[in-house]
């Protein structure tokens, strides 16, 4: 039931100088705890609660015995009442004066079936950021144990750790920084950040611990915009929320985001504690599984298959072949200069017969074919060492590739030895629950 929408009074002229009041009283209240004067006929509008409420609680906040209008106001509307009086005192700083009964009446129950109410957030936002004591905290912790969260549930840890954390190269793969990009090994690398990251979360939302001084009146900087105050303004006939906000699962997961309140978080972590411990588990898990013993790289380029003994000969050998194929350009014989040799000949001997002098023609020729088969057998040597060369640093890199995964291997362990003591704190931060904070 939302009881954010109070119901019209009968006379409207005498309960819009009540709302005025009540609207000076929420100001002064949320500014520096105090309370203006009644003014005279606070309780003249007939059969409406805000009137002896409002008065119940200037009487409360001075000290004075508040029995007669808090048994009026109990009479026409003891939850509306019970919220009211539970919201200002802790909006005022003064939340250990409300009677434990008034808690329970305002907040009524929560269920997975049922959306929140915003008088339900209200009072659990105060409570978790410690306006009711450790008391009030764990009255909402028991209303949220409504909550059943399933072990098998990974929304809880992308409420905490949304998207995926940045993974930096082990330093085994640094020379081969591609060998991180392989699928089991950027797994296992995203694993260990993942566990890495929520261990860090849930030290932050554990480690606030000075909980009793958000109840301190401090103007402008702990109740301002927030939703117990815009619950007490649509109480007071102000306008404000109507109906639900959200799902109780909802609320939980917006409370772990990584900018949420750690009072508020710190709840919400105690009720997701199964399915979060089962996700840290889960990541260890990961970490644990040891390295493929066979992996297939891209090397220069070319796919090569390494194993613990070494590179793959047969995807070496088809390697090899493709680097000749794509690396040595399709050359045709030089039969420019073969024509230019033969065409020699013939003028050497012409010139012979004919006159010497075309003899050196053709000698001339001769020196240029001759020319275009040499520059033709030295493209061929060098396309021959290039291929080479490139085989080489093939085989090299692949030789080092191998020795990068034995030493990745190696690092493994330290890397599984940190995975479970990151295990160990979070279970331990689990187990502290919300009283950390």
């Amino acid at each position: 039931m939302d009881l954010t929408t109070s119901p019209d009074p009968g006379n409207l002229a005498e309960a819009t100088e009540l709302h005025r009041y009540a609207e000076a009283l929420i100001v002064s209240l949320a500014a520096d705890g105090t309370a203006p004067d009644l003014p005279p006929g606070i309780n003249d509008v007939p059969g409406y609660w805000l009137g002896p409420a409002v008065e119940a609680l200037v009487l409360i906040l001075s000290g004075k015995d508040a029995l007669e209008p808090l048994a009026l106001a109990n009479e026409l509307d003891e939850r509306r009442t019970s919220l009211f009086l539970c919201l200002a005192l802790a909006v005022c700083g003064h939340g250990d004066r409300i009677h434990a009964s008034w808690l329970g009446t305002a907040f009524g129950d929560l269920s997975e079936d049922r959306p929140v109410a915003p008088g339900q957030r209200a009072l659990w936002l105060a409570a978790a950021r410690g306006a009711y004591g450790p008391v009030g905290k764990i009255f909402v912790l028991r209303k949220l144990d409504a909550v059943d969260v399933p072990a098998t549930d990974d929304r809880w840890l992308k409420a905490l750790v949304p998207g995926l954390p940045e993974t930096s190269v082990p330093a085994s793969l640094e020379p081969f920084p591609e060998l991180a990009k392989v699928a089991e090994i950027e797994r296992s690398l995203q694993a260990s950040a993942t566990l890495r990251r929520l261990r860090e979360r849930c030290t932050e939302i554990t480690s606030i611990r000075q909980a009793g001084e958000v109840t301190r009146v401090v103007r402008g900087t702990v109740w301002a915009e927030d939703e117990p105050l815009a619950v007490l303004r649509a109480l007071a006939g102000q306008g404000g929320q109507e109906g639900p906000l959200s799902s109780l699962t909802g609320h939980l997961l917006q409370d772990l985001a990584p900018d949420a309140d750690p009072h508020i978080a710190a709840l919400a972590l105690h009720v997701a504690a199964p399915a979060i411990k089962a996700a840290a588990e889960s990541l260890v898990e990961v970490v644990r599984e040891p390295p493929p013993d066979t992996l297939d790289v891209p090397i220069l380029g070319y796919p090569i298959r390494l194993r613990p003994e070494g590179p793959d000969q047969e995807s070496m050998a088809a390697a090899e072949q493709r680097l000749v194929t794509e690396c040595v350009p399709k050359r045709t014989r030089p039969w420019p200069g073969y024509v230019l040799l033969v065409l020699a000949v013939v003028v050497i001997v012409s010139g012979f017969v004919v006159a010497l002098p075309l003899a050196l023609v053709g000698l001339l020729i001769a020196a240029v074919g001759g020319h275009l088969l040499w520059r033709h057998r030295v493209r061929e040597h060098s396309d021959v060492r290039f291929v080479q060369t490139r085989a080489g640093k093939l085989a090299d890199l692949a030789d080092k590739a191998v020795w990068a995964l034995h030493e990745y291997a190696r690092e493994s362990e330290e890397r599984v030895s940190v995975a479970e003591r990151d295990l160990t704190e979070v279970s331990t931060l689990l187990r502290r629950g919300p009283r950390a904070a």
